[in-house]
């Protein structure tokens, strides 16, 4: 994205100054993000444009106080040492000019509140600062204390403690006015929400504490209570499809209020105000299956929420061992981190964390957990994958308004005896690349991927190709779109070995076009094999056949198309990427690339 801030004389008036800003924004693939991509820079764009009026305004509002209603145009000068005088008012003499130079050299970043000059009365105790608040000017004491008592006049409810409300004037540069805004919407957000007594209401489901990879691990150097999350080794996927969004947020929630109460204990036991914690995230493990659409939405609303109810409590971040994928997902959450906080991020490659600069700098070696190479004995667990006997059905989701893997993007799709459902995609660019994830909800399927180049002829309802299309029959969603009259290895090949996949398989994989045309994906009832030696069925195929209610299975997919350099980058990554819990398994033929990666 490219912005171009101008300013210049207005068309009708020379005397008049516009300033103008303009953006261009061009992206061709991002891993199919490219929507939430495209939201991320209007985000930026519009918050650029507010800051840039913002700037604009002070500077008019400062020449205003000072009584200037002119200001010449300026103009190349010849001499270097000449500099052109504003024109002022008959009121504005050099005692005005001198007390804005004095107000100049003492103002505070960003606008301020009007006439934020303490007045005697306007003191704190100087041990009580030293002891809970740590070092403030006179100006940021004042403000605090103005913020308190408005509370005191105006708020119903709960008073904040003065670490509280200091956190969220640091967090707006001490401007009173927008300090003052969010924490009110805060205060408004516990009361409804009952976040005040969440700690002694909320128990975590057992999922959690089996399945969630953080936990709290002594503190650091500076006694900053320290919290470790393993996401590399977290499945994401399916703690949002075992949970729903609303435990994991009350979850992440209850973390940050044990962090608020941890700070009061380490501030009483070090005896010097300590107000945030350190974070340290290991990434070991990350890969493309952690950049499962609901799950990262899931993520971006959780950030929303801490980043809006708990400012400047994160006060360091150590990212260890990022693989080659970290960038895209930095990308897409990046954004919507405050800027402040972003600047307390520091991330390590490879084992780079072993070494100068590294976590010896801000973490005692006696409490490195042994999982990083140290002595520690780290109580955080493992992970693993989520069994999927855990997992919430769609419609319990529904019920909750948490379908978040449901929305939009991925498709419902009933395989019937005979009836296959297929999804059929035209391919211009011999070099792309047909990726899917789908989840088998019900009975045992056989997917196929198959090309030609002929186009399939589309259901009569729905006349566009390329499409997910779908009729709708009595027993669910299904789309048969090769003909019966075709001959397999005439009218169409087979481009993918077959892919047995039993109920409860998640399934992600990907295929490198060779040939432009038709590719058609396929989902066919698996049908058990008999014995070769006797026409009896086997033991354990009634067995198999008895767990299949009827003969019909369900499957919950999502495929797309993107360019085959931009995966390129992704397989690298991924490949680079060790999971404890998931395998890739990479197949290579002369005529096409396939991955395919199963988790059960």
């Amino acid at each position: 994205i490219g912005i171009m801030p101008v300013d210049s004389a207005h068309p009708e008036n020379e005397d008049w100054t516009c300033f103008e800003q303009s953006a261009s924004l061009d992206i061709k693939s991002f891993f199919g993000f490219e929507s939430t991509v495209e939201k991320i820079a209007m985000k930026q764009y519009a918050s650029s444009i507010k800051k840039g009026k913002e700037i604009i305004e002070f500077y008019l509002n400062q020449l205003d106080e000072e009584g200037i209603s002119q200001v010449p145009r300026w103009t190349p000068s010849s001499s270097s040492s000449v500099t052109t005088k504003p024109i002022a008012n008959a009121s504005n003499n050099d005692a005005t000019q001198s007390d804005a130079t004095s107000s100049d050299a003492t103002s505070q970043p960003d606008d301020q509140m009007e006439n934020q000059t303490g007045t005697p009365d306007d003191k704190l105790d100087a041990d009580y600062i030293k002891r809970y608040l740590g070092d403030l000017t006179p100006l940021q004491e004042s403000c605090l204390i103005r913020l308190r008592q408005w509370l005191q006049e105006s708020h119903k409810g709960k008073i904040p403690k003065d670490e509280h409300i200091l956190r969220f004037l640091r967090a707006r540069d001490f401007n009173m006015e927008k300090a003052r805004e969010i924490l009110c919407q805060s205060l408004t957000w516990r009361k409804q929400h009952q976040v005040d007594y969440l700690l002694e209401t909320w128990t975590s489901p057992q999922v959690l504490n089996d399945y969630y990879t953080g936990g709290w691990h002594h503190h650091d150097k500076e006694g900053r209570p320290l919290y470790i999350l393993r996401l590399g080794q977290m499945d994401t996927k399916g703690l949002v499809r075992a949970l729903g969004e609303e435990s994991l947020l009350r979850h992440v929630l209850s973390i940050n209020e044990e962090g608020l109460r941890r700070c009061e204990e380490n501030t009483k036991v070090f005896g010097r105000p300590i107000s945030c914690w350190t974070c340290l995230v290991d990434l070991e493990g990350l890969n493309m299956r952690h950049l499962w659409r609901p799950g990262v939405k899931a993520l971006l609303r959780i950030i929303e929420v801490v980043e809006a109810n708990y400012p400047e409590t994160l006060g360091r971040l150590l990212i260890l061992r990022a693989p080659r994928v970290f960038p895209v997902l930095w990308t897409l959450v990046s954004p919507f981190i405050d800027e402040n906080t972003r600047k307390k991020f520091l991330i390590y490659a490879g084992n780079d964390y072993q070494g100068p600069g590294g976590l010896l700098d801000y973490i005692d070696k006696e409490v490195i957990p042994d999982f990083l190479g140290g002595e520690c004995m780290c109580e955080v667990p493992e992970g693993g994958l989520v069994p999927k006997s855990l997992y919430r059905t769609a419609e319990e989701l529904e019920n909750e308004d948490i379908s978040l893997w449901t929305e939009t993007i991925y498709q419902s799709a009933s395989v019937f005896k005979g009836a296959p459902h297929e999804v059929v995609l035209e391919i211009i660019d011999a070099a792309s690349v047909i990726t899917w994830d789908f989840d088998v909800c019900k009975g045992d399927v056989v997917f196929h991927l198959y090309h030609s180049k002929r186009a399939p002829q589309p259901p009569r309802k729905d006349p566009l190709v390329g499409q997910h299309s779908s009729i709708t029959t009595p027993g669910g969603n299904n789309v048969q779109l090769i003909d019966k009259s075709w001959t397999l290895g005439l009218d169409y090949s087979m481009v993918e070995s077959p892919l047995t996949c039993k109920e409860g398989e998640s399934v992600q994989g990907s295929h490198v076009t060779r040939w432009p045309g038709f590719y058609i994906l396929q989902w066919r009832f698996h049908t058990m094999p008999g014995s070769a030696s006797t026409n009896l069925p086997r033991v354990d195929d009634v067995l198999a056949s008895l767990q299949v209610s009827s003969h019909k299975c369900k499957v919950m997919y999502y495929t797309e198309v993107i360019g085959s350099e931009d995966f390129r980058g992704s397989m690298t990554s991924l490949e680079s990427s060790h999971s404890g819990f998931s395998q890739l398994s990479h197949a290579t033929s002369n005529h096409s690339q396939s991955s395919s990666m199963i988790s059960r």
